[in-house]
C-alpha cells in the first residue's frame, strides 16, 4: 500500500512538472507574438503599435499592424502548429524518429503543383512569355494555392494506395514517400527547364517560405485544419501511447492499428499540404520541434501533442521576427532563417543521444 501511495504521488509530481512545462511553452508563446507585433522595418514605436491596435493614430500604421503583421502572426500560429504536430504523430505511428511532413513527399508534390501552375499556366511558356506585365495580370495566387494543395493530396492518395498491399507497414510508407517525392522532384526539374526566365523566378520564390503572404482568408483555412488535426490528434493520445509498445500490444488493446495509422497519416498529411500551399517550404519544423518536446517530456502523448503544437508556433514566431530584422527593409524567407536554425540543433539532438537510442 504504501508503495502504491508512492508511486501515485511520484506520477502527480511527473504530471505537474509536465502541465508546468506546458504552461511555460504558452506563456512563451505570447511573448513572442507580442514582440514579433511591434516588430519590422517601419520604424513603428511600441505606443504608436499600441494605438493603431485601438484603430488610433496613424492610418498607416493601422494598416501596417492589422493587414500585414496580424496575419503573419496568425500565419506564424497556425502554421507552426500544425507542422510540428504533424511530424510528432508521423513519428509515433511510423515509428521512425527521421519522420517528418516531407515523408510521404507533400511537400515536393506541392512544389510541382505550385510550379506547373506559374509556369504552365500563369507566368510562363504557355501564355506570357518574358512579359513581365503580362505574368503580373495574369497570375492567381490562390490558384497555385489551389493546384498546390490538390497535387499534395493527390501523392497523399497514391502512397496510401500502395502501401494497402504491405497493411500500411511503416517501412513501406517511408519508401513509398521517398519515391514519390523523386518523382515531383523530377517534375519539377522538367517544369522549370522549359519556363522562361519570368516563370522560372516566380516558381522559385514561391518555393520559400513565406508568411509575408498570409491574408486573413488563408489563415482561416489553414487554422480550420489544423484545428481538425490536433483535436483528433489529442483525443487518439492513448492509442499512440500505446502504439509505441509495437503493433501487436496496440492490437491487443482492441486498437485497429492499420486504421489508426491512415486516419493519422492523411491528417497530418492534410494539415502538411494546407500550409505548404499557402506558406511554401518551411522546413525542419516537424522534425526538430517534436524531438526538442520528447526529450524534455517523454513519449506521453497526452502532453507532448499540444507541447509540440506550442512550441512549433513558437519556433516560426521567432524565426518570423529574426527574418525581418535581418532583412533590411524587407523580410527573409522565413524558410530559410528555420533551416538555418534547425539544421545545427538538428544534428546536436543527433549526437546528444545516448548510444543504442532511437533517437525519440
Amino acid at each position: 500500500m504504501k508503495l502504491e501511495s508512492e508511486s501515485i504521488a511520484v506520477q502527480k509530481r511527473i504530471r505537474h512538472k509536465k502541465i508546468t512545462m506546458i504552461f511555460i511553452l504558452a506563456v512563451l508563446t505570447a511573448a513572442a507574438a507580442v514582440l514579433c507585433l511591434f516588430t519590422g522595418s517601419s520604424g513603428m514605436s511600441v505606443r504608436d503599435g499600441m494605438d493603431a491596435l485601438a484603430h488610433r493614430g496613424s492610418p498607416v500604421n493601422i494598416r501596417i499592424l492589422w493587414n500585414i503583421r496580424v496575419p503573419r502572426i496568425m500565419a506564424a500560429l497556425t502554421a507552426g502548429a500544425g507542422l510540428s504536430v504533424s511530424g510528432l504523430i508521423m513519428q509515433a505511428v511510423l515509428n521512425n524518429p527521421m519522420a517528418s511532413p516531407a515523408t510521404l513527399g507533400v511537400s515536393n508534390a506541392a512544389v510541382f503543383g505550385a510550379n506547373l501552375s506559374i509556369i504552365a499556366f500563369a507566368g510562363g511558356f504557355l501564355s506570357t512569355g518574358h512579359n513581365v506585365s503580362n505574368y503580373t495580370a495574369g497570375v492567381d495566387p490562390y490558384a497555385s494555392s489551389l493546384i498546390a494543395f490538390l497535387f499534395s493530396i493527390l501523392s497523399v492518395l497514391i502512397v496510401v494506395e500502395l502501401c494497402r498491399v504491405r497493411s500500411f507497414s511503416p517501412n513501406v510508407v517511408v519508401l513509398a514517400g521517398i519515391a514519390m517525392g523523386s518523382v515531383w522532384n523530377a517534375g519539377t526539374t522538367i517544369l522549370q527547364f522549359y519556363a522562361t526566365d519570368v516563370g522560372l523566378s516566380a516558381a522559385v520564390i514561391w518555393t520559400f517560405g513565406d508568411l509575408g503572404r498570409a491574408t486573413y482568408r488563408t489563415d482561416w483555412i489553414m487554422l480550420a485544419a489544423a484545428a481538425l488535426g490536433i483535436v483528433y490528434f489529442q483525443r487518439m493520445s492513448w492509442r499512440y501511447n500505446a502504439l509505441q509498445s509495437g503493433d501487436a500490444a496496440a492490437m491487443s488493446m482492441g486498437i485497429n492499428v492499420e486504421l489508426l495509422r491512415g486516419i493519422s497519416m492523411l491528417l497530418a498529411s492534410l494539415i502538411t499540404a494546407v500550409c505548404v500551399s499557402f506558406l511554401g517550404i518551411i522546413g525542419f519544423i516537424g522534425i526538430i520541434c517534436p524531438h526538442s518536446v520528447k526529450k524534455l517530456m517523454g513519449q506521453d502523448f497526452r502532453f507532448s501533442t499540444p507541447a509540440s503544437a506550442l512550441a512549433g508556433s513558437l519556433l516560426l514566431l521567432l524565426a518570423d521576427t529574426l527574418s525581418r530584422s535581418m532583412g533590411g527593409g524587407s523580410a527573409l524567407p522565413v524558410g530559410a532563417i528555420t533551416t538555418l536554425l534547425g539544421a545545427p540543433f538538428f544534428i546536436i539532438i543527433i549526437f546528444s543521444e545516448r548510444k543504442g537510442s532511437c533517437g525519440c
